[in-house]
């Protein structure tokens, strides 16, 4: 990066910083682009010059936080030595994380907030496209080491991340230890199933 760029991602992580305090403290709907300015003492035009929108501003951070939850389970994942073990260390790195992140109130607000402008749609399926690939390399290793049947890998890691949303949305409001043991189960599901051994 040369020198002008790097000035810029500064500005746009010191505008970050000072409006990811709002959305703690406000929620996502209840702050305005007027609150970011006088919070940051930056004007508007700056804010949009740098981020085109809140919403833009509020991706920011969520792909801030992405990032933050990958360093995260890189530092951790030598932890597991199967495959089936990282899917339960998944859930449990997923379930902390959500109910202990102080972005996690205003994010729910965000996604199932109002229609989001086209360019802001692209972004959030580039997130979740992102999701899916590494729910799918975690099948494939367990495919490649005998653990998991050879299954459409595709499939499963839609089926995975559509669980995790899931788990993610229906999970609020209960006791850490009660959707901790939620998302445990819905490990074992994913990996065993409900039916009964018929053998």
């Amino acid at each position: 990066m040369n020198k002008k760029q790097i000035q810029t991602e500064q500005t746009k992580k010191k505008l970050a910083d000072a409006s990811r305090a709002l959305f703690v403290q406000k929620g996502y709907k209840a702050t305005s682009i007027e609150d970011i300015v006088t919070a940051t003492g930056s004007s508007k035009g700056n804010i949009y010059y740098h981020f085109k929108s809140k919403e833009g501003l509020f991706l920011y951070l969520i792909d801030e936080w992405d990032r933050e939850w990958e360093e995260n389970w890189a530092a951790k994942e030598h932890l597991y030595n199967t495959s089936t073990e990282k899917i339960y260390g998944l859930a449990e790195q997923l379930i902390l994380d959500d109910m202990n992140h102080p972005l996690t109130k205003a994010a729910d607000e965000f996604f199932t907030g109002e229609k989001k402008e086209n360019d802001i749609e692209e972004r959030i399926a580039l997130m979740f496209e992102r999701h899916i690939q590494f729910n799918k390399q975690l099948v494939e290793q367990g495919i490649e080491s005998g653990e998991f049947n050879a299954d459409n890998a595709d499939n499963l890691a839609l089926i995975l991340e559509s669980t995790i949303i899931g788990l993610s949305q229906l999970s609020r409001g209960m006791e850490p230890e009660l959707a901790l043991a939620l998302y445990r189960q819905a490990a074992s599901v994913f990996l065993y199933g409900i039916a009964k051994d018929k053998a």
